[in-house]
């Protein structure tokens, strides 16, 4: 079983910055491709940020520019380096796996709140 466990969550005045972390374990975390999600009350989840297996990355329009996914596969993590943030970056944020061995398998984590105050 895939476990995922986010940490670096937390309150800062917007135009701070927060490093989420993702740890995950029970699998080989070099197959996943990984990504960021969050969701803000009332709204959808949204993807905020991807990463392959390959070291590729996309973004939401709306973090471009400001926040940067890496992984480290000798750590089994995958990073989510936000700088600066905005009131609207409030959210919690989920980590998410995905791998397609004969068909799809998903996972996520239980997600960190992350509030910008203005």
């Amino acid at each position: 079983q895939v476990q995922l466990v986010e940490s670096g969550g937390g309150l800062v005045q917007a135009g701070g910055s927060l490093r989420l972390s993702c740890a995950a374990s029970g699998t080989i975390f070099v197959m996943y491709a990984m990504a960021w999600y969050r969701q803000a009350p009332g709204k959808q989840r949204e993807l905020v940020a991807a990463i392959t297996t390959g070291g590729s990355t996309n973004y939401a329009d709306s973090v471009k520019g400001r926040f940067t996914i890496s992984r480290d596969n000798a750590k089994n993590t995958v990073y989510l380096q936000m700088n600066s943030l905005k009131p609207e970056d409030t959210a919690v944020y989920y980590c998410n796996a995905r791998v397609t061995i004969g068909r799809a398998y998903e996972y996520w984590g239980q997600g960190t709140q992350v509030t910008v105050s203005s």
